[in-house]
């Protein structure tokens, strides 16, 4: 007989969000930009406890806690604050999409996402309808700005891949 998969939790949080773990570049690095959002539940509420892991899968850059001066990485971890909202500073890939992986309270298993911060020609985005395109394309929100909504579920549920 097979164990089912149950939710657990709560955990112990130490160490989990660490110092500056969303700068993946540091303030005014040439080329930076900021993500900003909010992770969304099926009725549009925002959840105040995710956590969100972004991978720009950059050769070269140092590792996650490796960030020290000018130093890039191709590593974030966000949580959520109350009203959902969170926000990574980066120095864009050279492959139009970011990583995105969302852990939140009901979720088994986190989900995968991609960022995309323009809408180029690529073998995912081609083969979703314009509706579903538009949950994977971030938008922009000021200078070097972009903002991406995380919707879990419901009207706009963000498109999910299995890996």
């Amino acid at each position: 007989m097979t164990t089912p998969s149950q939710t657990v939790g709560p955990f112990f949080g130490f160490a989990l969000p660490y110092a500056a773990d969303w700068e993946l570049a540091p303030e005014g690095h040439p080329g930076a930009v900021t993500i900003t959002g909010r992770v969304l539940d099926g009725a549009g509420e925002p959840i105040p406890d995710a956590l969100l892991e972004l991978w720009t899968g950059e050769a070269g850059t140092r590792g996650a806690l490796g960030r020290t001066g000018a130093g890039v990485s191709g590593f974030g971890r966000c949580g959520t604050a109350p009203d959902g909202s969170y926000r990574f500073r980066l120095v864009p890939p050279a492959r139009p999409y970011l990583a995105l992986l969302v852990f939140a309270r009901g979720l088994l298993k986190p989900v995968r996402t991609r960022v995309y911060l323009a809408d180029v020609p690529d073998p995912l985005l081609g083969s979703l309808d314009p509706a579903r395109r538009a949950t994977l394309l971030a938008r922009p929100d000021g200078q070097d700005v972009y903002r991406f909504d995380v919707r879990l579920q419901g009207e706009q549920e963000t498109v999910f891949l299995e890996f």
